[in-house]
């Protein structure tokens, strides 16, 4: 696996090293010793999915408040994403900066989204999966989340949504000052 640092401290962008032959490819997409040499959280406890039946649709911007923060490894297996995360930490020198990629079934690119970092997505293909590795089980009554287009975080998506939850859409804009997570 390749591991290219985004432009926010400990998040990275995992390509997977091919293997081709006749047959196709083989590639590995995860080892725990690869993670921890890159001092990256090395276990997971929970995997999830989204299935999305439309282009358009926007999930996020998610994350865990402290101490029930989440590490996440995100990739697309079907369709396409462009998948997004936002530094929350109160003292990175990165605070409210966010990064971008686009996450498809073809290139089969992953997203390594370390604790305290909002996440979302918006599909940019129908019928789109995300595939999401957890370093810690959900935490019912600990989520929170920023609106995907508030002006404080300034995300440029390449069009708007048509179909969101509300609560995705009716989070209050960024309050200066406001602890996220630690």
């Amino acid at each position: 696996m390749e591991f290219r640092p985004t432009s926010l401290e400990g998040a990275y962008v995992v390509l997977p090293q091919r293997h081709e032959d006749h047959r196709g490819f083989f590639a590995r997409t995860y080892c725990a010793d690869e993670f921890r040499e890159h001092k990256l959280h090395d276990r997971f406890a929970q995997c999830n999915i989204s299935f999305n039946r439309a282009r358009g649709t926007l999930r996020g911007m998610h994350f865990q408040e402290a101490p029930y923060g989440e590490a996440k490894l995100v990739r697309c297996t079907s369709g396409a994403v462009l998948d997004v995360i936002v530094d929350v930490r109160r003292n990175s020198p990165t605070h409210l900066a966010h990064f971008a990629v686009e996450l498809t079934a073809e290139n089969r690119v992953a997203l390594y989204v370390p604790k305290g970092f909002a996440h979302g997505f918006l599909t940019l293909a129908p019928d789109t999966e995300v595939f999401y590795q957890m370093s810690d089980p959900f935490a019912p009554g600990h989520d929170r989340g920023l609106r995907w287009d508030d002006p404080a975080i300034g995300i440029e998506w390449p069009f708007a949504p048509n179909v969101i939850a509300d609560r995705d859409a009716n989070y209050p804009d960024y309050t200066p000052g406001v602890d996220y997570v630690e």
